[in-house]
């Protein structure tokens, strides 16, 4: 009885000599556990994102090597495992060496060649390049390859033949987006179904994004079920990154049966071996259906993703600025399970404008955390700051006039935010030992309601990919799962967000920010998140026909409640525009990275130029229209 393994394992991108030494433990836990074949994921050696470190010959060579370890480890075992695989004789399209994204299987110290394929290795057909994906960029796709070689993809996608024990398996192997194919002109998939297989392998270094796992469960279940055969999907666990946006890679490794069924699911962010017998799977029962709920994953990906961060950047001392708000409270409640209370430090810097109400409440959590914490008024500082610009005299070295700076309202705000990240976070940060963090969700990270240098400063933005509604929902798990007591203060779920920094934003009084959160995180998504991204002509036609919310997914009657009139809805949407494709954007280039866990983060996953506010035409015919009613 054939007996697979699947092997879940933390991968490390640009360390294929940790990846291999993970790659020929498990390999010896396999055998001892009696399988005839392990599975690894796709790029296991290497590591997936990892930027132009793949024009480094030596790198690549590296890669070579260390698979050439792996080969010579399958004695007695069939080892199928991803690697780059480079041909040393032919380019790519940017006149660099060729090298193609490669699925490996050896056996007894030698490659098994699939049936048709000019190389020993099986080469990724579909190169996703979309989103955080960029593999167009550096590997040569099996279609360019058929086209090179004046045939077709079909002709050269080919299953595996193994010879184990005295017996042939036919293997019909993919990568990652292989099994992806609804958007191609062209299905791996269902070619390789024509070929009477016993099991389909895909191998995949897939980053976690919210609803994904239960979208693949339904698709590969469904082509497990057509094909009449198993089908494992193996993915790696682990934290990599395109410089500007982190991505957690959660695992949850899957077997299907052939009738679809998911039979065995390894655990998400661990790695993880566990061995099937092939034969047995049809009789094996369907896993229940998770019931969770998607802020728990939300969690999950969070405190991995801070967790490896840190490890990564060897930092154990976390300082965070506390206001009495949401945001900062969140943070502060998932940093200290990451590194320990003992470890965090927060600072309530208070000016003329915090409330008793806000500054009671960053006692009260710092209390319920029993962390360090230090209060550091603000006033007497930005005060002097704001003195010394309006007192000491501009000369003009041309005439020898004399100006003084006036600092207005809107300026004095900027400098409390900036003196409490630059002055006050960065020093306690730097005495602390550690680093101070960015509290931004997404709302405010779209439109760009933050100070640069101020309070967008800090070494990670962990909640930038959440919205505001999603970071209260957080803010209700800890409380209710996580730590199973009120940590996150009750009054602080409750209070009005509100940044105080003026008397125009007294919480008191109810009084707090210009985003209006149960309808701008909904409008702010559907800018960025929709995969045909809304612009103002498109909100304008929904409100036009009625149909914002239902649009947009937000609450009805948002709309009539906080717009009375055309001109008052369209004054707000053309100043978050403005804001979004303006002076956000700017701001976003310059911001922390982000640790992303939806289907569009900012940074590398959502591209953006610096060209200014654009208004279709259709869009200024419909403004000129519902004004004129």
């Amino acid at each position: 009885m054939l007996k697979i393994a699947m092997a879940q394992m933390e991968v490390i991108p640009g360390h294929p000599d940790v990846n291999t030494a993970t790659i020929l433990r498990f390999i010896e836990e396999a055998r001892a556990k009696g399988a005839d074949v392990v599975i690894f994921p796709e790029m296991a050696v290497p590591g997936y994102f990892l930027g132009d470190t793949w024009e480094q010959s030596a790198f690549l060579r590296d890669c070579e090597s260390y698979g050439r370890d792996i080969i010579a480890a399958s004695k007695d075992i069939t080892v199928m495992f991803g690697n780059v695989a480079v041909d040393w004789h032919k380019k790519n399209n940017d006149g660099r060496v060729r090298k193609y994204n490669a699925f490996f299987i050896a056996r007894d110290g030698e490659l098994v060649q699939p049936d048709n394929m000019p190389y020993p290795y099986t080469i990724k057909t579909l190169m996703p390049n979309y989103r955080e994906f960029d593999d167009t960029r550096h590997f040569f796709s099996l279609q360019k390859l058929a086209r090179e070689l004046g045939t077709t993809p079909s002709k050269l996608l080919s299953p595996v033949t193994l010879k184990i024990r005295g017996q042939r398996y036919r293997a019909g192997c993919l990568l990652c987006e292989d099994g992806w194919s609804d958007d191609y002109e062209f299905a791996p998939f269902e070619l390789l179904e024509k070929e009477h297989l016993d099991f389909y392998v895909n191998i995949s270094a897939s980053p976690y994004t919210l609803g994904k796992n239960d979208k693949r469960n339904r698709v590969f279940g469904r082509q497990a079920r057509e094909a009449g055969v198993p089908l494992f999907y193996v993915n790696c666990v682990g934290l990599q990154n395109n410089g500007k946006t982190v991505y957690t890679f959660d695992g949850s490794s899957t077997a299907y049966n052939e009738k679809g069924d998911v039979v065995r699911t390894l655990p998400e962010y661990e790695g993880a071996l566990t061995v099937l017998p092939l034969a047995e799977m049809k009789d094996m029962a369907a896993e229940p259906e998770s019931e969770e709920k998607d802020i728990a994953h939300i969690y999950r990906a969070l405190h991995y993703g801070i967790r490896r961060f840190l490890e990564n950047i060897h930092m154990k001392k976390i300082v965070i600025g506390i206001s009495g708000g949401i945001d900062s409270a969140v943070a502060a409640a998932l940093y200290a399970k990451v590194v320990g209370p003992e470890n965090l430090l927060l600072v309530n810097m208070p000016s003329v404008f915090n409330s008793a109400t806000t500054k009671g409440l960053s006692q009260e959590l710092a209390n319920n955390l029993g962390c360090q914490y230090m209060i550091i008024p603000i006033q007497e500082s930005v005060d002097h700051t704001i003195k010394q610009l309006e007192e000491t005299p501009m000369v003009n070295l041309g005439t020898g006039s004399e100006t003084h700076l006036k600092v207005s309202s809107f300026v004095a705000e900027n400098i409390q935010a900036r003196d409490r990240s630059a002055r006050v976070l960065a020093g306690a940060a730097a005495a602390f030992g550690g680093g101070f963090t960015c509290n931004a969700n997404k709302a405010e990270t779209t439109v760009g309601y933050s100070t640069l240098y101020g309070d967008q400063s800090g070494f990670l933005a962990a909640l930038a990919d959440l919205w505001k509604y999603q970071v209260y929902a957080l803010a209700h798990y800890m409380n209710d799962v996580v730590y199973g007591r009120e940590v996150v203060p009750q009054g602080i779920i409750d209070i009005v967000p509100s940044a105080e920094l003026s008397s125009a934003q007294n919480v008191d009084e109810g009084k707090g920010d210009p985003i209006k959160y149960p309808y701008h995180d909904y409008l702010f998504r559907s800018f960025v998140e929709r995969w045909q991204k809304a612009t103002p002509e498109d909100v304008l036609e929904w409100y036009k026909a009625g149909t914002v919310e239902k649009n947009l997914g937000c609450e009805e009657g948002l709309v009539k409640k906080y717009f009375p009139t055309a001109a008052d809805f369209i004054s707000d949407l053309e100043r978050w525009w403005n804001l979004f494709t303006g002076m956000a954007i700017a701001k976003r280039i310059q911001a922390p990275p982000i640790l992303a866990v939806s289907r569009r983060a900012y940074g590398f996953d959502h591209r953006e130029a610096q060209n200014g506010a654009y208004y279709t035409r259709r869009y200024r015919e419909l403004k000129a229209e519902l004004l004129a009613e």
